[in-house]
């Protein structure tokens, strides 16, 4: 009899285990099932992959085998010059995440009549949050003279409290990155000759080209009809009154009939206009006048050095010591 008992109560406890096992089972099961979704977001990763762009649309694009991110902004222009912009995502500005049947391509992407294959087997839409992009110049340095040009510009993209919307539910992300997506920009040209040419009522100097032109309203004390000592040229500072140097480019055709104006003439166009910050004394935005004799005149030199040109928030710097150009005055 106790024999028996002891049997009922082993197997007893076998089946109390049992079904403690199955229930553990049942329990993992159910939290591996609950973790899909969250792998497969966790999965949206693109930060390492190059964000590129069609040319017929407002799409740009990142691709990882069979994936895509997309974001499509409509009527928006990537700006060029530093700044912060929020955009609402809606059905202007969108942002999908798309799987396909097989690897991806931008053909598949930017086609108005996209490939047959691959097909998209899902796709998450969103709803709601914002579109952040924070705009930096991208520039290069001549080692030589310390000059720096603008060669284009990073746009950081991020999206703030996006919500993906897919077939079994949503997910929210309060902070999403989208990466960066540069845009080349042609450095402006700087193409003068440097042989200055000077208003007679204002002592305006300007050199300029067929789309360009370089104005510095100098203090009219450095261009004195006598020659400097060796070594010791005239100096003044960059500031928005004496010696302002403004550079201009042109949408159209620039001549000399521009110049030496009350105002300045609305035609040609100006595209861009970039002025010299303020100088500080034996630091940086110096003018330098170095006067020689020549002949029945003289040749007056003018020396930029260490000028930052601005634009809104953007700059660049001329370099130690640009030459301006040459001026040549008679008694």
């Amino acid at each position: 009899m106790q024999s028996e008992q002891i049997k009922n109560s082993t197997f007893v406890r076998n089946i109390i285990k049992m079904k403690r096992v199955i229930s553990l089972l049942i329990f993992a099961a159910l939290l591996n099932s609950c973790d899909d979704g969250d792998l497969i977001q966790e999965d949206i990763s693109f930060e390492d992959v190059a964000a590129q762009s069609c040319t017929t649309n407002g799409i740009i694009y990142k691709l990882k085998d069979n994936e895509a991110l997309i974001l499509e902004v409509l009527g928006f222009t990537f700006p060029t010059e530093t700044v912060s912009q929020e955009l609402n995502i809606s059905t202007s500005n969108r942002v999908l995440y798309r799987f396909y049947n097989g690897a991806v391509t931008s053909t598949t992407i930017c086609e108005s009549i996209p490939p047959a294959t691959p097909i998209v087997v899902d796709q998450w839409t969103t709803s709601g949050g914002k579109i952040v992009v924070n705009t930096t110049a991208v520039k290069t340095t001549n080692t030589t003279d310390n000059s720096t040009k603008i060669t284009g510009y990073n746009h950081n993209i991020t999206f703030k409290n996006i919500t993906f919307v897919k077939s079994n539910g949503t997910q929210v992300y309060e902070t999403f990155p989208f990466g960066d997506y540069v845009i080349s920009a042609t450095p402006l040209p700087l193409a003068f000759n440097k042989t200055l040419e000077q208003c007679s009522s204002s002592k305006q100097l300007y050199d300029y080209n067929s789309s360009e032109a370089l104005i510095l309203d100098i203090d009219p004390a450095l261009i004195v009809n006598q020659a400097t000592p060796l070594n010791t040229p005239r100096t003044g500072l960059i500031s928005d009154i004496k010696n302002k140097l403004t550079y201009r480019l042109f949408s159209g055709l620039l001549t000399g009939a521009y110049f030496c104006n009350t105002t300045f003439p609305a035609t040609p166009a100006v595209s861009e206009e970039w002025i010299a910050v303020a100088g500080v004394a034996k630091e940086s935005g110096i003018i330098e006048v170095t006067t020689t004799s020549l002949g029945t005149g003289f040749k007056h030199t003018v020396v930029v050095k260490k000028a930052k040109m601005k634009k809104g928030s953007s700059d660049f710097i001329l370099g130690d010591n640009y030459i301006y150009g040459e001026l040549l005055t008679t008694n």
